[in-house]
């Protein structure tokens, strides 16, 4: 009989820093339901078949609520309207077509190939800079020092996020992803402390797009916010909001685990480091290796809109589904030796980025943001060795990576 508790274990912090053996446990039973109701989705050919499957919802977020303020104007008019409008404009990874699709779309039309190659110089001086600031120290901190104000000031400069503003979104994100931890989701404080975040984003945010539209720029925010021409649609003044706060989150949020969890490997791997110091042209294919390996999300959420039939399990519509990416990655069912950290895998099928209707649309600037930094990590950082194995990870499941990760070096290369 399957253990029915199994899914707990993969939220308790306590198993944070190697979740693996309990995602081999939970394929055993490729979809299992857990005493809370919800149905685990383990193995990679299941997962890879619900992704493509419309009869699973992705707008399963619990309405928005703000909490009482004992002030009868905002409590029983203000705050209901703000709760219905908040829950009815998701951001895009929270909604299902056609509303997702047309939001996409926006989206898709700014953040463009082009754009993002255009940044791959900026990343690259922004990476030598952090770098160059822990010149003279024998120790460095990886996510302190580079691996989270390298993707927020990439994706400031990418929305046009004055400079000045970026230390303001590292607690707003913090709180923000906690949408993606299904046990934060049902907590009454950090339910009221997502949604202060929420409210104060907003505000920040409405004042910059008024800002963008009086005087636009060349930045994807003030592409989505000009208005429509020749009949085409523009987006709507509360969805782009919505859209801008999740381009923000998303945009740091999981490449400052891609980045940690890249250089945690390489150390724990020292051959892998040295062919990819003596060789950047590894690159692509070591990223592509630790997005299966170790991915920066593990799993996501959704909602059976009907009665589901898969792996001989029935799904029922209405039940919670949990799509757990990272044991899909490591289904020796799908790779040979999975638990192997092998860059040179050939049809390396993973879920480092989601799939189906949710690809990560910004996959293609998290790979150059992992790149760039990983191959200069290598090329300047002299003797780098692990300070504490495994390091301190962040309280999140889902979004998961290390808390810090400290770096004990012999110097800093030119």
């Amino acid at each position: 009989m399957p253990d029915d508790t199994l899914f707990s274990e993969v939220l308790d912090p306590r198993n944070r820093a190697d979740p693996y053996p309990i995602y081999k446990k939970l394929r055993e039973v490729p979809v299992s339901r857990q005493r809370d109701g919800a149905y685990v989705v383990s193995t990679h050919a299941a997962i890879r078949a619900l992704l493509f499957d419309p009869r699973l919802s992705s707008e399963d977020l619990p309405p928005s609520r703000r909490p009482r303020t004992g002030n009868p104007l905002r409590d029983w008019i203000l705050n209901p309207i703000k709760n219905r409008i908040a829950t009815s404009h998701r951001p895009l990874i929270f909604r299902d077509p056609p509303d997702h699709d047309t939001l996409r779309e926006f989206v898709m039309k700014e953040f463009t190939i082009h754009r993002v190659n255009g940044l791959h110089g900026r990343v690259g001086s922004l990476v030598d800079d952090l770098i160059e600031r822990c010149r003279g120290r024998d120790e460095v901190c990886l996510v302190e020092d580079l691996s989270y104000p390298l993707p927020v000031a990439v994706i400031c400069d990418l929305l046009g996020v004055p400079e000045k503003d970026e230390p303001q979104f590292q607690k707003w994100a913090t709180q923000l992803a906690t949408a993606l931890e299904p046990d934060a989701r049902h907590d009454e404080a950090s339910r009221h402390a997502t949604v202060a975040a929420f409210d104060e984003i907003s505000s920040y945010m409405r004042k910059l797009i008024r800002r963008k539209r009086r005087h636009p720029a060349d930045d994807m925010l003030s592409g989505l916010a000009k208005p429509g021409r020749e009949g085409n649609p523009s987006m709507g003044d509360i969805d782009l909001i919505s859209t801008a706060i999740l381009l923000l989150v998303a945009g740091h949020e999981t490449t400052v685990n891609l980045i940690t969890n890249g250089m945690l490997t390489l150390l724990r791997h020292p051959d892998e480091l040295k062919k990819l110091k003596a060789d950047p042209e590894r690159a692509p294919r070591l990223i592509e290796e630790l997005l299966r390996y170790e991915p920066p999300v593990h799993f996501r959420t959704r909602k059976a809109l009907g009665d589901i039939k898969i792996e001989g399990t029935t799904i029922p519509k209405g039940a919670p589904v949990i799509l757990l990416f990272a044991a899909g990655g490591r289904d020796p069912a799908r790779f040979s030796n999975p638990n192997r950290f092998f860059p040179d895998r050939e049809d390396n099928q993973h879920f480092g980025f989601g799939g189906g209707l949710h690809y990560c649309v910004g996959a293609p600037l998290a790979r150059i943001e992992a790149e760039v930094a990983l191959v200069a990590l290598c090329r300047r950082l002299v003797e780098p060795e692990l300070m504490a194995d495994p390091p301190p990870y962040r309280s999140g499941a889902s979004l998961r990576g290390p808390e810090s990760l400290g770096i004990r070096i012999s110097g800093i290369n030119r």
